[in-house]
């Protein structure tokens, strides 16, 4: 599917374009924020970039660095004291909608909210200090 026939059939681009009713809560030139139709918890917020990008790293820098301040802005309005920032990239990764969001997920308590399992793992200060060399290798 070519880039324009992804942004014709995606539905936050259809939000975006006002063909799909949402619940704008803030809106500039580069991003739209909404509440979740399927809320993890009251509140619950999507901010997303106003390109058409599957992942973060198509993003044009100029709307990524619009994303986590507006995040900000709704989690002080909403009053969530504690709360998640999640951004998922690719299918295994849990993303489900093929245009970068970021959710802004209130926990108000154990129950509601995002539910998250952290599966570390072992390691060595000698791999870390490998990888952490093989990653600015390339930055």
């Amino acid at each position: 599917m070519t880039s324009a026939a992804a942004a014709a059939a995606c539905i936050f681009c259809r939000i975006i374009k006002g063909e799909i009713p949402s619940f704008k809560l803030f809106e500039n030139d580069k991003v739209l924020a909404f509440l979740d139709i399927q809320p993890l918890s009251r509140g619950h917020a999507l901010v997303i970039p106003k390109t058409h990008a599957e992942k973060l790293h198509q993003v044009p820098d100029a709307e990524l660095a619009e994303l986590l301040p507006v995040a900000k802005k709704i989690a002080i309005a909403v009053g969530a004291e504690n709360y998640n920032i999640l951004q998922n990239n690719g299918r295994i990764a849990h993303q489900e909608v093929d245009h970068v969001h970021v959710h802004m997920i209130p926990k108000p308590n154990a129950a509601e909210g995002l539910g998250v399992q952290w599966p570390a793992k072992e390691t060595d200060m000698v791999s870390l200090k490998t990888l952490s060399e093989i990653i600015k290798s390339k930055m």
